[in-house]
């Protein structure tokens, strides 16, 4: 695809000449004046702007001016007669790219502008690596020592570097979007974009539009071209969320995408080439979807390569209190209470409750707790009401029995000690307790045979 080109200049013949010189490198725009200008900048989004700084009774700063209010920025060329440099060299000093003088050069011109696209498109790829390395990618941001999560973990490390689309299922507040970063980030496409992509919160027109992009006039309120995720995910990953309530359409455009490795923007007809990696999530069967006819067999299949299942909160209960401890610094750093700790009843409450909405309803819990604790201890009356309800707490004799009070204690221990690096004086703060008592409590478990290894 060719950059966008925008020719700014009150003369025709100018204009023209510059539009058949470039027209081999660039998608070539003209305009003769600032109004103009202003239009096309508000259909279209210019890859680089070529203007006069003379437009007859205007300025080409203030074409420079109308570039820089662009989202991004449009990087400006000034052209200016040959005794006007110092005009050009204010314009540069204002934010032009550069500056170009009469008669031009076509070839240094062909040079500069394919330069000034070329800086931009290196400036976004670095503003969109250190974004992605600032969240933090892998499985640093996945907590969990049950036997649940070591087996996910497990099957994360083991098909993160493979080219397989993977489904992952589980109910919501899992975790799901956070196994996908990590799949992405531990794999050879880490260096290219993650594109997250939430399909319920879509209808299905803007759905397919979202997905695969849509050419301008291909339907009401398409004012201009716009760019699909699975375009933008190119060499990278797309991750979508609930690809269970994609409607039949849309379904049988993503098996021709998965398929054919193609695509065609809403409206258009050129074939456009995407990389892509593919990871899914659904909280529901899509199993199930199938049998029903809901969702295309072929397309499972094709999206379901590998499987990961993410658990419940209430089948993991040993991995709350790493969890909240967690959450607990987090939001302790954000409002400015880092020494408040949870009381022995409020882990119990946390412990004993079924969580329904699974890990991000835990981390809700603890943001409320610590917002609202008075003192350094976040009580039971600091957590929400949902938790002291009673509705939500375990009572199933088979499945989800409470734990002892030394079952719960062993377990914030443990918590601590691992998030602080075995740290007793810090594992002792973060639990409400001196260091002479968690020393003790220590000793008790050793010589009862329980100290975790």
């Amino acid at each position: 695809m060719k950059p966008k080109l925008l020719v700014v200049d009150d003369e025709k013949n100018t204009r023209d000449a510059l539009r058949r010189a470039l027209e081999d490198s660039f998608e070539v725009f003209v305009s003769m004046n600032v109004e103009t200008t202003r239009n096309l900048l508000k259909s279209e989004s210019m890859d680089v702007v070529l203007t006069d700084l003379r437009l007859g009774n205007e300025s080409g700063l203030d074409v420079l001016r109308l570039c820089q209010k662009q989202s991004p920025p449009s990087p400006c060329v000034v052209m200016t007669a040959y005794g006007s440099v110092e005009s050009a060299v204010e314009a540069m000093r204002q934010g032009a790219y550069d500056y170009l003088t009469k008669p031009l050069d076509l070839d240094r011109a062909q040079l500069l502008l394919r330069r000034a696209v070329q800086t931009v498109k290196v400036e976004k790829e670095n503003v969109q690596l250190r974004a992605q390395l600032d969240r933090s990618f892998g499985l640093d941001r996945i907590l969990g020592k049950s036997r649940a999560m070591e087996k996910v973990l497990d099957q994360v490390r083991q098909v993160a570097d493979s080219k397989a689309s993977v489904l992952l299922e589980g109910e919501s507040g899992t975790g799901k979007e956070l196994v996908a970063r990590a799949l992405h980030g531990l794999s050879s496409r880490r260096r290219g974009p993650f594109v997250a992509v939430h399909c319920a919160a879509l209808s299905p027109q803007l759905l397919e539009s979202e997905l695969f992009g849509h050419e301008k006039g291909s339907f009401t309120g398409a004012t201009e071209r716009r760019v699909g995720r699975f375009e933008q995910a190119n060499g990278g990953t797309i991750f979508m969320d609930e690809i269970g309530e994609i409607d039949a359409a849309t379904q049988v455009k993503l098996l021709r995408v998965l398929g054919e490795r193609t695509l065609e923007r809403v409206g258009g007809n050129q074939l456009i080439d995407v990389d892509v990696r593919l990871v899914a999530a659904t909280h529901r069967s899509l199993e199930r979807l199938v049998q029903e006819g809901k969702f295309r067999e072929d397309l499972y299949f094709r999206i379901r390569v590998v499987q990961i299942h993410l658990p419940p909160l209430r089948e993991r209960p040993e991995d709350i209190p790493l969890l909240a401890e967690s959450f607990r610094q987090e939001y302790g750093r954000e409002n400015g209470k880092e020494g408040v700790s949870f009381s022995q009843a409020s882990m119990s409450l946390l412990m004993q409750y079924r969580w329904p909405g699974n890990v991000r309803e835990l981390r809700t819990a603890v943001e409320h707790g610590v917002v609202l604790a008075r003192g350094n201890l976040i009580e039971p009356g600091d957590l929400p009401a949902t938790l002291r309800g009673g509705g939500g707490l375990r009572t199933s004799p088979k499945e989800d029995l409470p734990l002892r009070l030394d079952e719960m204690k062993r377990s914030a221990i443990d918590a601590a000690l691992e998030k602080s690096g075995q740290n007793i004086s810090q594992a002792a703060k973060a639990l409400g307790i001196s260091r002479r008592t968690l020393h003790r409590k220590l000793a008790d478990r050793s010589k009862k045979g329980n100290v975790k290894k």
